[in-house]
């Protein structure tokens, strides 16, 4: 199943949205573009990637 950010809003805008369930891969794809690629990032990748996001924030 796909979700979006919770930062996102109902009027749209550019973001991603990331899938869930797979073990050990992470699927993302462009909001507006639901049927063009998908990149797929090893979980542990993600994790890291996200946790760099939120160590940033003010």
């Amino acid at each position: 199943m796909w979700r979006r950010s919770s930062y996102c809003n109902q009027e749209g805008g550019n973001y991603v949205e990331v899938a869930d369930g797979l073990p050990d891969a992470v699927p993302v794809r462009d909001s507006k573009a639901p049927q063009g690629p998908t990149l797929c990032f090893a979980r542990a990748s993600w994790a890291a990637f996200m946790g760099n996001l939120k160590s940033r924030r003010p």
